[in-house]
């Protein structure tokens, strides 16, 4: 492995992990088919010692309670291929390649708008330290892909008699 590329393995574990609780997630959302899921939610928002009257336990309580066992597929589907898409970036990444240098620099850059108008709504150190991870990976994913076609024009150009 080149030194240029070192970085790639932290992120391409930092992107399994993401897929894994993903999957974990919606996969377990699969537990809830032919049960009454805001039953489950009440039961949660008071076990965590909630008020179920303030906004986000109320917001839990609503989305479980409109949970059908079609919605319930549909979110493990996604969740699934979510969790394909970051297995299959991490694999990449691992493995040096270049489409998954692309895919990780221009997946990341798509968050970006996001996490900038969250923060700006209800700012917090999760929200920020979230943005900073991602531009950090953007920002190397971009000057390793730079950095890899100055290499690759220069060795074209030597080998140019």
């Amino acid at each position: 492995m080149s030194a240029a590329h070192k970085a790639l393995r932290p992120i391409a574990i930092f992107e399994a992990l993401k897929g894994a609780i993903v999957l974990v997630v919606g996969f377990g959302l699969l537990s809830f088919l032919g049960r009454d899921a805001d039953e489950f939610a009440e039961h949660l928002v008071n076990r965590l010692h909630l008020n179920p009257a303030h906004h986000y336990p109320q917001i839990f309580i609503q989305a479980m309670g409109d949970l059908n066992n079609t919605r319930l597929w549909l979110i493990a589907g996604f969740a699934a291929l979510y969790a394909s898409v970051r297995f299959a970036e991490a694999y990449g990444l691992w493995h040096e390649k270049r489409w998954a240098e692309w895919l990780a620099a221009l997946s990341g850059a798509i968050y970006v708008p996001v996490e900038i108008y969250e923060i700006a709504h209800r700012a917090s150190w999760l929200k920020f330290s979230a943005l900073v991870i991602n531009l950090v990976i953007v920002a190397y994913m971009v000057w390793l892909l730079t950095e890899n076609r100055r290499k690759a024009a220069a060795a074209q150009q030597q080998a140019v008699p």
